[in-house]
């Protein structure tokens, strides 16, 4: 892991992040976006396992850790951190949430922030039925097959609403999914994105 490094966000609010894998692939890197405001801590495992094959980018989101805080809660400006995190990570950097980090990762997309793919384990069950006809990035939709039936159904709609999107769900796993499952499964569709990109 390098040491921590701090970004500044479009309002001056310093915003930490660590990257994991230096020099690990030649692909773009991954940036994960923690499922509830706070520390990247809860990210680290899967951050390990996919820096054996692309830079890992795991930021604390705003007023926690090592992240400052810039008054009252908004959305806008969580998006502004995401941004400014992606830049650290570099052109073609894709985005990985899992439940409301993958809300906040859509709506980065659909908010025309560059990201080279999105992928989302579980988003909150609402964020599937407002359609997201902005987000033209290739998205990846990923549920787990023991999970609640509204959650599953919830992941197929907003896959189905998203016009490059597909789903996929894991056998056996849960909302609180395992690292090692999910990360090959996100490594494979980030690796085949960049391919994709190449050829064009």
């Amino acid at each position: 892991m390098d040491e921590v490094k701090t970004v500044v966000s479009r309002d001056g609010t310093p915003i930490a992040y660590a990257r994991y894998g230096a020099g690990a692939g030649d692909g773009p890197a991954v940036v994960l976006v923690s499922g509830a405001p706070g520390t990247g801590a809860g990210e680290l495992p899967l951050a390990r396992l996919l820096a054996r094959s692309c830079p890992v980018f795991v930021y604390d989101r705003r007023g926690h850790g090592g992240s400052g805080d810039a008054g009252p809660y908004a959305v806008e400006r969580e998006l502004e951190d995401l941004a400014a995190v992606l830049a650290a990570a570099g052109p073609g950097a894709a985005v990985h949430g899992s439940g409301t980090g993958g809300a906040l990762a859509l709506a980065a997309a659909a908010a025309g922030v560059p990201v080279g793919a999105v992928s989302v384990f579980e988003p909150p069950y609402d964020v599937a039925l407002g359609p997201l006809p902005e987000v033209r990035a290739r998205v990846l939709v990923v549920d787990g097959g023991a999970s609640p039936a509204p959650v599953r159904r919830a992941a197929r709609e907003l896959s189905a609403r998203l016009p490059r999107a597909r789903h996929r769900t894991l056998t056996g796993q849960t909302h609180e999914v395992a690292p090692h499952v999910l990360a090959p499964v996100l490594a494979e569709f980030v690796a085949e994105v960049a391919d994709s990109a190449d050829l064009v």
